[in-house]
């Protein structure tokens, strides 16, 4: 789905309109993805706050909450279908706001909610509750974003644009984890246990009101409007029609494939930059802290290689960008689970592991967006590409908690991360070897 159609001239190279495009669209990518670090990297935390009474264990709080964790990535399909198809039919820039209103509110009121020792069982009913009303949020919030970057970009620079949304991904990882990090080291083990992990979560009450100040000054895309703009009563031949309208099954086919091109972006960007904190506690026994310092390693190295790594596929193309970062995440998976279980191992080669699977999955995140974006037409955008990464983090990314954890506490295989990450890294290049090397050269589809 990636047939050329050529509009009106695009935008040139650094308009005000396209940088308002990608300001607005970047700051609900780093609220979404500050919360969800802040929830992977208190997971312990939150599993004893919420989902271990009296007697539980705390393998099975942990496991309950990732749980919660994965409930909420499987609502974001649920809302890419929502959103898409609103952001699809009255524009993009009303979505955007509506998408970041419900974020804001729902992770503010997980700052705010009483813990199981107060309410009992309803707590974690009701974390899970806001988790839910999150996935919704999140669901719409990528399509939309994608398509106002990619619909605003100048010619010749849709990977570096779409290359922001993962930059604020990494911008918000690293938020959360410097905001955890510092919460750990002024509080008391007690203090943050009983109230300072709530500080991370009510900050995004500010976060939100600037970013829906800034999506109220938006202006609508280009693409969108010439599609709204076209006269009802022209005659179109089928082809023009099928450009504009596509099939349903096209679509359908296009968003699988668009998934598992990216499963290997989902999967070992969540085992390398979320999941690892609660890996090295639970499972190497490191301190909440060293934990902390290799995950903000790893995230130092996934937002320095996105940039470059969009600009350099608008280059040479999006397969070849990143075909190499699956080949490099699935070849480096177990030397460095290897270098980290190994106690002799000097911390210096421990970050600098952990920096460099950070950048790996910078060189698939980087054109990642823009890849999506190209494979549908405006009418289908929002929603197909929202689609592809939803159901694509759903599966490989929410579930990467879970499926390790439990994996782990059913066989004692500490290289569980690593098996997981070469299976979906080998699978997603089988799937980015179906990408044509000219892509990047061709014009969005009306």
């Amino acid at each position: 789905m990636t047939t050329s159609v050529h509009g009106p001239a695009p935008e040139t190279v650094g308009s005000p309109r396209s940088r308002r495009a990608l300001v607005a669209g970047s700051v609900g990518n780093f609220i979404e993805w500050y919360e969800f670090g802040v929830y992977g990297y208190f997971a312990t935390i939150i599993a004893a706050n919420f989902f271990t009474p009296e007697g539980g264990s705390d393998v099975e709080g942990l496991i309950k909450t990732y749980a919660s964790f994965a409930l909420a990535f499987f609502f974001r399909p649920v809302g890419a279908t929502i959103f898409g198809r609103v952001g699809d039919r009255i524009g993009r820039r009303p979505t955007l706001i509506l998408v970041v209103l419900l974020m804001t509110g729902a992770t503010t009121l997980i700052g705010l909610l009483p813990t199981y020792a107060t309410m009992g069982a309803a707590a974690p009913w009701l974390l899970t509750l806001l988790r839910a009303l999150q996935g919704l949020s999140a669901g719409g919030e990528f399509g939309g974003a994608v398509s106002i970057m990619t619909e605003f970009a100048p010619p010749g620079r849709r990977g570096l644009y779409g290359s922001w949304q993962s930059f604020t991904v990494a911008l918000g990882l690293l938020g959360g984890a410097g905001m955890a990090a510092l919460l750990a080291t002024v509080l008391t083990e007690t203090d943050l246990t009983s109230w300072g992990w709530r500080v991370p979560f009510l900050l995004t009450l500010p976060m939100g009101l600037v970013a829906l100040w800034l999506r109220l000054r938006l202006e609508e895309t280009p693409a969108f409007r010439r599609t709204r703009q076209a006269p009802s009563d022209a005659p179109a031949d089928p082809a023009t029609l099928r450009a504009v309208r596509p099939r349903t099954g096209e679509v359908a086919k296009a968003i699988a494939l668009g998934a598992g091109r990216i499963m290997g972006w989902s999967a070992a960007g969540y085992t390398f930059l979320v999941v690892m904190p609660s890996y090295l506690q639970g499972t190497l026994n490191a301190t909440f802290q060293q934990a902390l310092v290799a995950t903000v390693a790893a995230n130092l190295g996934f937002a320095a290689a996105i940039i470059p790594a969009g600009m350099l596929s608008d280059r040479i193309g999006r397969r070849a960008v990143m075909l190499a970062g699956a080949a490099l995440a699935a070849v480096l998976a177990f030397p460095l689970l290897n270098l980290l279980q190994d106690p002799g191992a000097a911390n210096p080669a421990k970050g600098l592991a952990v920096f460099a699977a950070g950048a790996v999955v910078g060189l698939m995140a980087g054109p990642g967006p823009a890849m999506l974006a190209e494979m549908f037409p405006t009418s289908a955008r929002y929603t197909g590409l929202g689609l592809a990464y939803s159901l694509s983090n759903a599966v490989f990314s929410g579930c990467a908690g879970l499926i390790i954890t439990e994996l782990i506490k059913r066989t004692g295989d500490v290289d569980i991360p690593a098996y997981y990450v070469v299976v979906t890294c080998a699978v997603s290049a089988m799937a980015l070897l179906t990408l044509r090397g000219d892509d990047h050269r061709r014009s969005l589809r009306d």
